[in-house]
């Protein structure tokens, strides 16, 4: 037996033992095998799906010789599919002789009733339990001590629509679903490619969600893709409702304020960190697709940067790091200077804070502290309203209170002006999960601006890079490629180099396969030219 197939055998044998465990844990009951008897294998059922109420049992009989019991979950069953291509060949065809019942019967699924669809033989109770949880119909036959398990589900699942959190204005506007079959699909039909692996398995005693591991063969290095196997195959929860259960438990730092488990919804940002090198996580109930390892330049990277001219890329990936720097530095830096360092602020600009400030009850730092704590609320506000009134309350309140706290002598209007801009430069941030954490650590960055001044800014860079040098994603370091600096990998960081320059994957992510481009390629400038 060759190496690839013992460790195939091997990681079979694994699944089923830990598909055979959960199943055990999560009804309870020994595992026992069905017999002979019809009415005993429904009862054995049915003391299993006591008080479900959704569970049906239709009694049928086969070509009116044979008593049979179909039983499946209302609501999780294509019912037309159920009653033309199961109901109607199973009562009206005739079944060969030349076989057992249950084999013949399996044969006039395949070939005549739902030749579309998967058939399966069961014996085990759980197993036959687990896969009617799962949208299968089960079909018992008198006689068979063994169950014919039928693929016909065919759950309610919301359409393809545009993503709603990452829009953009040039670029594919599909988003994913909650359906996991849905979103590996949407993968499969912009990469046709047999080298692109979707390995299954089921995390959560009760909820038994399903989750798929996606990597590109060759692309994807094998260290990252056994520490993701690893970390992930090792979660031990009752339910998975939403892929932020996984990436708690598989996150390097869980207590860092940063992000290191990049999440999307779209299919073509998943595509693009696959052949990068990096693995994604499928999680079956949510549209959010985990994608690891993580680094600081992707998730300040936004999807629109691939698909306009890299000129304009570049510039406004600039402008991107100029509004996360003021988004994170701008409140601190107006209360070290009028408080500790008025020498730094221009002698008319000084005298016009002054103006502005006067009868202000506050220091400058309580000052901003009330403004960002109200600007926070009204943003939470504006999300947690519904969506006609919410946009509507965020901005009208933002003016109406900033206003009124001017007028009231409160707060003054050159730090309603600072907190605004602040606010809008952290609405620039392309990803959600990143702009969290510079929002948290802007209040420590305004109590240290406050009781040291310039100097207490310093200290909270120093300590803040020193915090983002260290982080690891997979064993891949937070700030690859800067830091440590690969040179051959700075073409899509600070700047957006061409598509035909970025001939080469990420060397700290990619494994074989490191070539995109041939090199070389580019457009033929002359030839444009005498066209």
């Amino acid at each position: 037996m060759t190496q690839f197939h013992k460790r195939f055998s091997k990681s079979s044998l694994q699944k089923q033992a830990r598909r055979e465990a959960l199943l055990q844990e999560n009804h309870g009951h020994p595992s026992q095998q069905f017999v002979a008897d019809l009415n005993q294998n429904e009862q054995a059922i049915k003391e299993l799906f006591r008080n479900c109420s959704d569970v049906v049992y239709r009694p049928i009989q086969i070509h009116e010789k044979k008593k049979a019991l179909l039983i499946y979950i209302d609501g999780m069953v294509d019912t037309k599919s159920l009653e033309q291509t199961l109901l109607m060949p199973l009562i009206l065809k005739e079944m060969p002789e030349r076989s057992s019942n249950l084999e013949s019967l399996d044969k006039l699924i395949r070939d005549q009733a739902i030749a579309t669809r998967q058939t399966k033989l069961a014996s085990s109770v759980l197993e036959t339990v687990h896969d009617v949880l799962n949208g299968q119909v089960a079909i018992f036959v008198e006689g068979e001590n063994q169950v014919l398990l039928a693929d016909l589900k065919d759950y309610e699942k919301r359409q393809i629509t545009e993503p709603a959190v990452e829009s953009v204005i040039r670029g594919p506007r599909e988003g994913f679903t909650e359906s996991l079959q849905t979103n590996t699909s949407l993968l499969r039909r912009r990469l046709r490619s047999a080298r692109l692996k979707i390995e299954s398995l089921t995390i959560g005693t009760l909820s038994q969600t399903d989750v798929a591991i996606v990597y590109i063969e060759g692309i994807a290095q094998d260290s990252i893709l056994e520490e993701v196997r690893k970390r992930v195959g090792r979660i031990q929860i009752d339910a998975v409702l939403d892929s932020g259960f996984i990436e708690e438990f598989i996150e390097d730092n869980p207590f860092s304020p940063f992000p290191l488990v990049q999440n999307s919804e779209r299919p073509d940002v998943v595509l693009s960190s696959l052949l990068e090198g990096k693995i994604a996580i499928i999680v079956n109930g949510t549209p959010f697709v985990l994608i690891v390892p993580l680094t600081f330049w992707s998730v300040i990277q936004a999807a629109e940067d691939y698909y306009e001219h890299f000129i304009y890329t570049t510039a406004i990936r600039w402008l991107r790091f100029m509004l996360l720097g003021i988004s994170f530095l701008l409140p601190s830096l107006y209360v070290a200077a009028t408080t500790f360092h008025p020498q730094l602020i221009p002698a008319d600009f000084l005298l016009s804070i002054a103006a502005a400030r006067e009868g202000v009850p506050f220091p400058a730092v309580v000052e901003a502290l009330l403004m960002e704590v109200m600007f926070e609320a009204l943003r939470e506000a504006g999300i947690r309203l519904p969506k006609p009134v919410g946009s509507t309350v965020s901005m009208v309140g933002a003016l109406v209170i900033g206003e009124s706290a001017v007028r009231a002598g409160i707060v003054s209007a050159p730090m309603v002006i600072v907190v605004a801009f602040t606010g809008i430069a952290s609405f620039t941030i392309p990803r959600y999960n990143l702009g969290l954490a510079f929002r948290i650590l802007r209040f420590p960055l305004l109590i240290l601006a406050g009781t040291l001044g310039i100097y207490g800014i310093g200290f909270g860079i120093i300590a803040l890079l020193i915090h983002l040098v260290d982080l690891r994603s997979f064993g891949v370091p937070f700030l690859a490629p800067v830091s440590p600096q690969i040179p051959g990998n700075l073409k899509d960081v600070l700047i957006r180099s061409p598509r035909w320059a970025m001939n080469a994957r990420p060397t700290y992510l990619a494994g074989r396969n490191k070539k995109r481009i041939p090199k070389g390629q580019k457009p033929d400038e002359k030839r444009g030219r005498s066209e």
